[in-house]
């Protein structure tokens, strides 16, 4: 009996002893982890000041449209309206059939601006509306519904009508195309 009441004396102590002392596994383990998390806290903190350093593509675009060469000197542009900039005609809206294709009738309904060069006169814009409208409607005409509904086929279209209505203009031509709406039904 002696010798079992020893035994679970000498249990009692390892346990109370054990319990105090610390794993130095678990002890390694933890410094380790504490080292990695802070080398990848000290490279993200390093990629995001390298890429916040770099130029993009719109910081080059931008830096680029604000200089300009003006008789071998370079100017910088403050943002003010140019020469270059042109005269803007809104059209009234136009409704116009498409070309029929195998599926049912389908139709545009379309409002535009036009924008004619600085040299333009206003006067013929306005005498030649009828002309302009008749360019626009025609073109739309030929065009089918597949064609409208891409991207390409709308930067087309405008460069279909700025071609119709630059043949029987007199003074000035039209710059750009504006669409203000755009349906195909």
């Amino acid at each position: 009996m002696a010798d079992e009441e020893t035994l679970e004396e000498v249990e009692r102590s390892q346990i109370s002893n054990g319990g105090g002392q610390k794993n130095p596994l678990l002890l390694i383990v933890l410094i380790l982890n504490l080292i990695v998390m802070g080398a990848v806290a000290y490279f993200q903190f390093e990629t995001h000041n390298k890429i916040s350093q770099t130029m993009t593509t719109q910081d080059i675009e931008r830096s680029a449209a604000q200089r300009h060469m003006v008789d071998g000197e370079e100017v910088v542009d403050t943002g003010e309206a140019r020469e270059r900039d042109g005269i803007l005609f809104p059209l009234e809206g136009f409704t116009a059939n498409l070309a029929q294709g195998d599926g049912p009738r389908r139709f545009v309904r379309l409002n535009a601006v036009l924008k004619f060069s600085k040299d333009s006169n206003e006067e013929e814009f306005k005498a030649r509306q009828p002309q302009i409208r008749d360019a626009v409607i025609s073109t739309l005409n030929s065009k089918r519904a597949e064609d409208l509904l891409k991207v390409e086929g709308k930067n087309f279209l405008k460069e279909e009508i700025k071609a119709a209505i630059n043949t029987f203009l007199v003074d000035g031509q039209v710059i750009d195309v504006f669409y203000v709406s755009f349906q195909v039904n």
